[in-house]
């Protein structure tokens, strides 16, 4: 249940205070009504190879008659993979994602054979801050900026072909990486397949789903009334921040936050550990419900030690006004 997993181990999280929340209002994510979690949705979602990321978003949106729907981290057209697709006001959080690490599944093509040990000690070599300038057709302007790569592992090899696992920050091009690899080994090398397994907390595992399985539970569901394959389809927006950092809040905190106040120092119950002055934090509600996505004012240990005073502004407000009782004049 995310109410129980909403935060991370308890050594993680600091109790500033204790309170109960009201049951007649709000409601725990996964007990939400099917429409009420169509509208606060996500889709982690099997892009094929072929159709760019947009016209994937434009294809669910047909098929589950939507008003509006969007994507995080575009993948290229000849990319297969993990693109997360919010649906209706679970957009709201999809400035959750921007800045989440990216890991990728690579075919590398070598021009020459290559002893495996070079290729090791050059791989290890990519491995930490690196530079890149965007390629020529890019959405981005083409200036030098610095990427992490966090992993760089060889998984297989057969002749002049490489697999390679990368886990990398958000905004690296793989294709410029494979092609600098193969400048420092001095073969030359260039990308032949690529497929993301996981952007931030959206994997590779049984939540993934095709397009077909998006329209076969939409279907179950208008021909038969069958709610449950659309349920398991479709995840609630609170799994688009599972690796943000988050702040618990008392029920009479959470209407004034989504009328767009700023956090006070009385509404905080609980809060993770490792939040920074100027981190992006997860507002939570008791029940485990996405409030709102906030900037931090403070660190987690001055929150809870704060008597008064705003702790957090808010970047964007998820949950609807009203949905909890109005506290506050």
């Amino acid at each position: 249940m995310f109410r129980e997993n909403m935060l991370g181990p308890s050594d993680r999280v600091l109790v500033r205070a204790e309170d109960i929340t009201d049951p007649n209002y709000g409601c725990e994510p996964e007990r939400r009504p099917l429409l009420e979690h169509l509208r606060l949705g996500f889709l982690n979602l099997d892009k094929p190879v072929g159709p760019t990321s947009h016209e994937v978003v434009a294809w669910v949106k047909r098929l589950m008659d939507l008003s509006k729907a969007g994507h995080a981290g575009t993948l290229d057209p000849k990319v297969s993979g993990v693109l997360p697709v919010a649906l209706e006001d679970a957009t709201k959080a999809l400035q959750a994602l921007s800045g989440a690490d990216k890991e990728y599944i690579c075919l590398m093509h070598l021009h020459s054979e290559i002893p495996e040990q070079r290729l090791q000690e050059v791989l290890s070599e990519f491995t930490g801050e690196i530079y890149q300038r965007p390629p020529l057709r890019s959405a981005v302007k083409r200036q030098l900026r610095r990427r992490r790569i966090y992993s760089l592992q060889l998984l297989e090899r057969e002749g002049k072909e490489a697999l390679l696992r990368i886990h990398c920050e958000a905004g690296t091009y793989i294709r410029k990486l494979v092609f600098d690899i193969g400048e420092a080994l001095g073969c030359g090398a260039h990308m032949l397949e690529l497929r993301r397994s996981r952007s931030g907390p959206f994997a590779e595992d049984e939540t993934l789903v095709r397009l077909q399985d998006v329209a076969d539970a939409y279907a179950l569901w208008k021909e038969e009334g069958r709610e449950d394959m659309l349920k398991k389809v479709v995840l609630p927006v609170e799994a688009s921040v599972r690796a943000l950092p988050k702040i618990v809040i008392r029920d009479g905190a959470v209407d004034a936050v989504c009328h767009g106040a700023s956090l006070a120092a009385p509404g905080v119950l609980r809060v993770e550990t490792g939040i920074s002055v100027g981190s992006l934090v997860a507002v939570m509600s008791l029940k485990g419900e996405l409030v709102a996505l906030m900037e931090s004012l403070m660190t987690s240990r001055q929150i809870v030690e704060a008597d008064r005073g705003l702790v957090a502004k808010p970047v964007r407000v998820v949950m609807r006004p009203g949905t909890y009782p109005r506290k506050w004049k």
